[in-house]
Order: structure tokens, then C-alpha cells, then sequence
């Protein structure tokens, strides 16, 4: 056995610490099956993907879309900024 010394986000490691302990490992032992299941398929064993910045641009606009068809459906489509402004402090303050 060798010793390995990585560095990592304080809160990522804490969160991955709770999360080995709900499975019953500990953090050694999960990073050592992560690296066995890499070395046995030569491969992460996951998908790694980053999405292009069409793809992002089309699901915000999908979003905004069914999001203001949301609006139109429940009658506040023609609500001024103003008036939305006034609907969300009311439901902050529990109106």
C-alpha cells in the first residue's frame, strides 16, 4: 500500500465524507473502488460531457418559453414589472 495526498474544496470533501459513511465506507475505500473501476475499464466510469453553448442558449430559451406560456395560461402574462415586483413581496411576507 502507498499513501496519496490530493487536494479538494473543503465543503466537497465533507459532503463526500457524509455520503461514504451513509454507504459504510470510508473515504479511502471509495476512492479505491473508483480508481479499481477505472483501471479495470480504462475508462471514468462516468460521463464526463460539457454542453456546447447552443445547447444552453436553446434549453434557456425553452425554459423562458414555457415559462411565459406559465404566465399567459394563468392569466399574469400582461402583468406590468411592477405589479410582479408587488406579487413576490407579497408571498415573502406571507400575504
Amino acid at each position: 500500500m502507498t499513501s496519496m495526498t490530493i487536494r479538494v474544496d473543503e465543503q466537497l470533501k465533507k459532503s463526500f465524507d457524509v455520503l461514504c459513511d451513509e454507504f459504510g465506507l470510508s473515504n479511502s475505500a471509495a476512492l479505491n473502488l473508483f480508481m479499481k473501476a477505472v483501471v479495470r475499464e480504462r475508462k471514468i466510469p462516468f460521463e464526463i460531457k460539457a454542453e456546447s453553448e447552443s445547447d444552453i442558449r436553446r434549453k434557456g430559451w425553452d425554459a423562458f418559453m414555457r415559462m411565459r406560456e406559465s404566465a399567459i395560461a394563468s392569466g399574469a402574462g400582461d402583468m406590468s414589472l411592477e405589479e410582479i415586483n408587488e406579487e413576490i413581496a407579497a408571498v415573502r411576507n406571507g400575504e
